[in-house]
């Protein structure tokens, strides 16, 4: 059984036992409970939300809270001496999905 869910504007396929990389959410530690589930499949039918599937269920533990790899942003023009370097690292949280149910 697996399900599509979306959460900080990405959608994830998850099943039970995956550990998926997330955007930080203000739940720190402890079970986490998506809301936003778009699909959900088992072995033999496939439920289609419009725009959610409401009855469907999927939670997850927390693992630890990191922060992703540098992204460097840089512009530069010729001839006119301009140059801007920016750097980001996006927080993110490691999730282990405990439950995938219909």
């Amino acid at each position: 059984m697996y399900a599509i869910i979306e959460t900080g504007n990405k959608q994830y396929k998850v099943q039970k036992g995956d550990v998926v990389d997330i955007e930080l959410l203000p739940q720190k530690e402890g079970d986490i409970s998506f809301d936003k589930i778009l699909l959900i499949s088992n072995e033999n039918n496939i439920e289609i939300g419009t725009p959610y599937v409401s009855r469907a269920k999927v939670t997850g533990k927390v693992l630890n809270l990191f922060k992703d790899e540098k992204v460097i942003n840089y512009k530069y023009k010729s001839k006119s001496n301009y140059h801007r370097k920016k750097g980001h690292r996006q927080n993110l949280m490691k999730v282990e999905i405990m439950e995938v149910s219909l």
